[in-house]
């Protein structure tokens, strides 16, 4: 079966980086963007983050511009825009694409998992269980407090 360990990510900083080091944690994977209407959600991204954090929650942001573009140019671009304006300090990640033939593999394997199909639009998440399993899937109105007490029942 196939989990969260049998994929790596390129950091926003550029270092590879494999995601089975994530195993045991409760993971919140999000396609981000910068320019968005839901960016504002990095604010409850962050806050699930500093809040959850120790008892086991790590969120993974993937920056896209797959959605009408609305991702900055460069990872530096990205990271500076997201700390400065969110004071995010969870993982980021280069920008990759979320869906079609140069979709990241594994976001490939995420829209195969709970509730199949293509990733609609940037604020996407996915949350997954200790063993790097996908649990739930919420589309991108679904806002972080929405879906807290989902996170605290897998801690």
């Amino acid at each position: 079966m196939t989990t969260l360990q049998d994929f790596t990510a390129t950091t926003i900083s550029g270092d590879e980086q494999a995601l089975g080091d994530y195993l045991g944690k409760v993971v919140l994977v999000v396609n981000t963007a910068s320019k968005c209407g839901y960016t504002p959600q990095f604010d409850g991204l962050e806050k699930l983050y500093e809040e959850l954090g120790d008892a086991g929650l790590v969120v993974l942001g993937f920056p896209c511009g797959q959605f009408a573009g609305q991702e900055l140019g460069s990872d530096h671009e990205t990271a500076e825009f997201c700390r400065l304006s969110y004071g995010v300090t969870f993982p980021m990640f280069h920008r990759i694409d979320v869906n079609g033939a140069d979709a990241h593999p594994l976001f490939a394997w995420l829209r195969t998992q709970d509730h199949p199909g293509d990733i609609s639009w940037n604020f996407t998440k996915f949350l997954l269980n200790r063993r790097g399993e996908v649990v739930a899937r919420y589309e991108p109105a679904v806002t972080p407090a929405e879906i807290e007490a989902d996170v605290r029942a897998l801690l």
